[in-house]
């Protein structure tokens, strides 16, 4: 990487977003350190990913490629937004993605714990992601789910929000019980 500045966290999770739901595995240069190490913690048998996953370019394999190959119209929520130079973050996602084969509809929630480094760039070396919850809908309800989501603040959304959908949308229901009380 040749830049030194400081990046705030914000920056780095909107780069993680637009790497992952958008199939640019170029932009995690700006995301994780060439040794990142990425673990998930996966709560459903609906999706499947390696527990651990070490350095950059294996983390791109498995949230880039890979899920490039197979998911398609990826929008992912951060239910809060870190504020200054926090050196960890923690906060629970919401992601809706369609299935390339069958067209299905996936929603699902979770949480994120962020670890940066220290010194400039500030970049992430380590990501846990946990998956509490990810539903498996028919593709019959994919554009209404995607209405939905297009209402939610993106990408940094709130429980709030989504609570707020989910009065009017019932697919979401299961995903805001997962959610905090926060």
């Amino acid at each position: 990487m040749s830049t030194t500045a400081s990046l705030p966290p914000d920056v780095v999770l909107r780069g993680y977003f637009h790497a992952k739901d958008e199939n640019r595995p170029h932009l995690l240069e700006r995301v994780f350190t060439e040794d990142a190490v990425l673990e998930i913690l996966n709560r459903t048998s609906t999706i499947a990913f390696p527990q651990v996953t070490s350095g950059r370019e294996a983390i791109a394999d498995v949230l880039v490629r890979a899920f490039g190959q197979t998911y398609e119209n990826v929008y992912s929520f951060y239910l809060q937004r870190p504020r200054g130079h926090p050196s960890t973050f923690e906060c629970e996602w919401i992601v809706a993605m369609t299935e390339k084969a069958s067209r299905n509809l996936r929603i699902g929630c979770g949480r994120y714990e962020w670890e940066f480094e220290s010194t400039a760039p500030n970049l992430a070396r380590r990501l846990v992601i946990t998956i509490a919850e990810m539903q498996v809908l028919p593709a019959s309800v994919a554009q209404e789910a995607f209405a939905a989501l297009a209402a939610l603040s993106y990408p940094w959304s709130s429980p709030v929000e989504v609570r707020a959908a989910a009065s009017i949308h019932s697919f979401l229901v299961p995903i805001v019980q997962q959610l905090s009380t926060k």
